[in-house]
């Protein structure tokens, strides 16, 4: 049968496909600053000219985080089809390696069925799995009647506005030339990813009056204010928050529920520096809310407003200003569309049951996809453990590439049509 041939196929390049991912994982693409992205943009590249894409750099030199020293390349390829048009995204970027590694975190280590190194899990992998899913669709010696495309983008881990967003406006991911996006994402190998919830991020500084340490009372504390800020928070925002339950399948369970955050707190003096006897007079915080798609953004923004106007007018002396950041709406894919039927469909396939749906905590390149792109089509899938992202000596285990590889071959050929 087709199906087996493709699924042998995948298992006799598995080899191959590790051997890639240790190449990438290699590549020491951190982010911030975006280090190495053209390296692994052309080590991308050449592997899709090797399986017969049609590929292309696409520089994102328009955005301030592009520079000389660090320029924002991603890459795509394409082999040519008809429609519909089936694209894998997944995103070269990682995060720093940070502290508690047992072993090097761009070695690329191959131990106990397991490939370890930062960017491994989140998300190397899932490129590997994609390009290679399609490849052994042709080894099988099956041809696809629909279009495949590939990308290698850059700044997920940061917003992804030099990444997908950038092919987004440039029209290389838009729904006059894209029916389906599978963004490779670690949603663990049985699992579908179908959306995920919505992220305001504000800045507050809170605006004292300085004054002698030693004579506090002729000053006012912009430490204290925002200390009334953040117990505001804490008793009447969050218990608020702790109410409101989400409908969309968002994993952990925990992260069902709308939520507040502090990114970052600052003000005064350096702890690093001398110490002078001042009253504080600017201090603030960056706060990190997470919405669901059941609140209104507007109504989400008046909240945080109407409970400082409330504190101000209890303080007279209260003085703050507030600064949106980063504003993402929800987004959910329909579960009854058809790439979620083949991805959950060729799950139940591998793993003799049917793939999970689940939303995402956090936000990923799907919002760029459907806001920027206008496709309606987007799911996340592909290899690694979703709680190994980020942390120290992280892995994917090869069996979950392997394993993905044939899910992502067996769904493109379910939305693509095959002749054999």
């Amino acid at each position: 049968m087709m199906r087996d041939r493709i699924l042998r196929a995948v298992e006799d390049i598995a080899a191959e496909m590790i051997d890639f991912l240790c190449g990438l994982t290699r590549i020491p693409t951190v982010n911030p600053p975006g280090a190495e992205y053209a390296t692994c943009a052309g080590f991308v590249g050449a592997k899709l000219r090797e399986f017969g894409y049609e590929v292309q750099q696409v520089t994102a030199d328009h955005r301030p985080e592009h520079s000389a020293a660090h320029p924002r390349v991603n890459v795509m390829g394409r082999l040519p089809g008809a429609r519909p048009v089936l694209h894998f995204n997944g995103h070269i970027d990682v995060v720093p390696p940070g502290e508690g590694w047992t072993v090097d975190p761009f070695g690329a280590l191959v131990r106990d069925g397991r490939v370890y190194g930062r960017g491994t899990c989140d998300q190397k992998a899932g490129i590997a799995a994609s390009l290679f899913a399609v490849e052994a669709i042709r080894r099988a010696g099956i041809e696809l009647v629909g279009t495949v495309e590939q990308s290698a983008t850059v700044d997920e881990e940061s917003g992804g506005f030099a990444g997908v967003a950038c092919l987004a406006e440039r029209g290389l991911i838009h729904h006059s030339r894209t029916d389906y996006v599978i963004i490779t994402e670690p949603t663990n190998p049985d699992r579908v990813c179908i959306g995920h919830r919505g992220v305001y991020w504000f800045k507050v500084v809170q605006h004292g009056h300085t004054g002698h340490g030693s004579m506090p009372f002729l000053g006012v504390s912009a430490a204290d204010q925002l200390g009334e800020l953040i117990h505001a928070i804490n008793q009447r925002l969050k218990p608020a928050l702790a109410e409101r339950l989400t409908s969309m399948p968002v994993a952990p369970e925990g992260a069902r529920r709308a939520s507040v955050n502090i990114n970052a707190i600052f003000g005064g003096q350096s702890e690093d520096g001398p110490q002078t006897p001042c009253v504080i007079d600017r201090a603030g915080a960056i706060f990190d809310r997470r919405f669901l798609v059941e609140e209104q953004f507007e109504d989400v923004r008046n909240e945080i407003r109407t409970m400082m106007e409330q504190l101000k007018a209890e303080n007279p002396a209260w003085r703050y200003t507030i600064e949106d950041l980063m504003i993402v709406h929800p987004v959910q894919t329909d579960p009854a569309s058809r790439l979620v039927g083949a991805v959950a469909g060729s799950i139940g396939e591998i793993f003799g049951r049917p793939g999970t749906l689940m939303a995402s905590p956090g936000t990923y390149d799907h919002k760029h996809v459907t806001r920027i792109g206008g496709v309606a089509d987007c799911v996340a899938y592909g290899p690694g453990i979703l709680d190994l992202a980020h942390q120290p000596d992280e892995y994917v285990l090869i069996d979950d590439v392997v394993h993905s590889a044939q899910v992502m071959a067996l769904a493109a050929v379910d939305l693509l049509g095959a002749v054999q």
